[in-house]
């Protein structure tokens, strides 16, 4: 199964829908696609579209999933990423209305350099994202989190009395 999220934004993101149902079309994809829409107003006979899901729910689509596609939101990245999951990401651009500035740009080169996944810069055709996606191994993900609580605490210990 393969789940799209377009996160939350008010803003709609229609390009990586579409891009989505076109390789289903094509027969690129042939697995089930479940899509999380927010404000992105699309209907479709080819995949699941829910505008919202809850927090459960889209955990369990997190977690079935073989493919995660979504936008360079870095909240959906990580968590994908401390699933182990293979991750295809679309930056929501300026340009096309889809969001207040590139910073999804930014964190999606960022990310694909580091080897955490692919960063779909093209939405006109996916194919080669989807069939890069196949043999594509992401580096594993550990976080920092543990590692940052214990400098705070360290330092609390030491300079609060």
């Amino acid at each position: 199964m393969i789940f799209v999220t377009l996160g939350t934004n008010d803003k709609p993101f229609d390009r990586l829908i579409t891009a989505v149902e076109k390789a289903v079309e094509a027969g690129t994809i042939t697995e089930r696609v479940v899509v999380q829409s927010g404000f992105t107003k699309y209907e479709s006979k080819r995949i699941e579209i829910f505008p919202y899901i809850d927090r459960n729910q889209f955990a369990d689509y997190m977690n079935q999933a073989d493919l995660i596609v979504t936008h360079g939101g870095a909240g959906t990245i990580f968590t994908a990423l401390s699933l182990g999951k293979k991750i295809l990401g679309a930056a929501r651009r300026k340009e096309y209305g889809e969001h207040v500035n590139d910073h999804q740009t930014q964190l999606l080169e960022a990310f694909e350099k580091e080897g955490y996944l692919i960063y779909m810069k093209d939405l006109d055709d996916i194919t080669p994202y989807i069939e890069q996606a196949k043999t594509f191994e992401p580096r594993p993900y550990v976080s920092a989190r543990n590692h940052m609580v214990d400098l705070i605490e360290t330092w609390i210990d030491r300079n609060v009395k």
